[in-house]
């Protein structure tokens, strides 16, 4: 028997839970079936959040013949045979994780994307403007499919309880273990449904003391909702930044006994640059080279080097200047302080005039007199340093020194 995952994957839009944006009534892909204007576009995004679906809908609903080919394990010879279908008429290639994609591959099919023979929907899970090829990429839309929220876990869990082939009730703890352990992922949430389903029988009630026994998962694992964790992980990150290295130590253990090792490494990434920042700049490498060799070596091992690295965060000095700054300068842009570029950085204008450009090379100290802000926020100041550390106090001084240059050559 097929999974309950795809036994019950959506066959219409309406049943797509947590994608409103894409497919909802006002959505983009909604208008483009709508309006009968089929582009070619990428769907990015986490595993089990219904790229597949949304792709497998909107190709059955496109009108065109539609192609799969997977990037991974299909190759240009088989490509070669979709495409020469486009003598005929326009064709939907549906390509799966198109990050995976070869150099060759891509150049072959360009140019039917660019005269309109080929639409594509491409399929990952990376971000498509680190992973995907600028060529490629600058020929497709870009649509984001979005971490599911509870609330559309439970709608999922609710029409797999519908499907099975028992019928089994499932009490609130139990439905809210399902959504924590799911992370956001609809086919991990009914697989842990199917599972329960098979070890109960009709009429029963799926309790969290029954979703232990078959997870093997230890109490206090289904104890820690997801606020509970998530308070942990903020304990750690404020005792770190109150340098309180005995408070930090003991929310780090609750957390490493429940776990989760790249909550962990994310949570200390970011309080490396968030609150440590320039003050103990070489702190940013050194935790990730901690967190990198706990995910490598595991539990227990893993608890010695975090325990270790966290007490070095704890009793390094603090500075959030960075933060403040990139806060301040995204409130500007956002507030509309955007401008226009200055002429003397603007590559077209430059084309024109090369000598509008002053290369900061060719002076003392490397600083010219030309600013680079544009012309409405100019005298804006995102980073404000602290002297309390030998970094930041050099940083100070080098900016001091470049805005008395600036001044003078005014």
């Amino acid at each position: 028997m097929k999974p309950l995952a795809y036994r019950i994957r959506p066959e219409r839009f309406e049943d797509v839970v947590g994608q409103d944006h894409l497919v909802g009534p006002k959505g983009v892909l909604r208008a483009m079936l709508e309006k009968k204007r089929i582009l070619s576009y990428i769907l990015h995004g986490p595993p089990g959040t219904g790229k597949t679906t949304i792709a497998t809908i909107f190709a059955e609903k496109s009108g065109l013949d539609t192609y799969f080919f997977n990037a991974s394990t299909d190759s240009k010879a088989r490509l070669k045979d979709i495409i020469k279908t486009t003598t005929y008429h326009d064709i939907l290639i549906v390509i799966d994780e198109i990050h995976r994609m070869n150099t060759d591959v891509q150049d072959y099919l360009l140019p039917y994307i660019e005269n309109g023979k080929a639409t594509i929907i491409g399929i990952t899970t990376l971000n498509p403007y680190q992973s995907v090829n600028m060529a490629i990429r600058s020929r497709c839309h870009l649509f984001q499919v979005k971490n599911l929220s509870d609330e559309s876990l439970e709608k999922a869990i609710e029409r797999g309880l519908s499907a099975l082939e028992i019928d089994i009730e499932i009490e609130k703890d139990a439905l809210d273990a399902i959504i924590r352990y799911a992370n956001h992922e609809v086919r991990s949430a009914l697989n842990l449904l199917e599972s329960a389903a098979l070890v109960l029988g009709d009429g029963s009630r799926l309790t969290k003391g029954t979703l232990r026994r078959i997870t093997g998962q230890a109490q206090h694992d289904l104890d820690a909702d997801g606020d509970a964790f998530y308070n942990l992980l903020s304990g750690l990150q404020k005792s770190i930044r109150g340098s309180d290295v005995d408070a930090a130590l003991f929310y780090l253990a609750q957390l490493l006994v429940l776990g989760d090792l790249q909550a962990i490494q994310r949570r200390l990434l970011v309080i490396a640059y968030e609150d440590i920042g320039l003050a103990n700049p070489l702190m940013g490498g050194k935790v990730l080279h901690a967190t990198e060799a706990c995910l490598k070596v595991g539990m227990p091992e893993a608890r010695i080097i975090l325990g270790s690295i966290v007490i070095d965060m704890a009793l390094s000095p603090k500075s959030n200047t960075a933060y403040l700054a990139i806060e301040k300068a995204i409130e500007t842009y956002e507030k509309g302080g955007t401008g226009v570029f200055p002429d003397h950085i603007n590559n077209n204008r430059i084309k024109l005039n090369p000598d509008i450009y002053h290369y900061p090379h060719d002076s003392p100290n490397s600083v010219n007199d030309q600013t680079y802000l544009p012309k409405d926020i100019k005298d804006e100041v995102f980073y404000i340093p602290k002297n309390e550390t030998n970094y930041e106090k050099a940083l100070a001084e080098r900016l001091k020194t470049i805005d008395r240059i600036k001044r003078k050559k005014r």
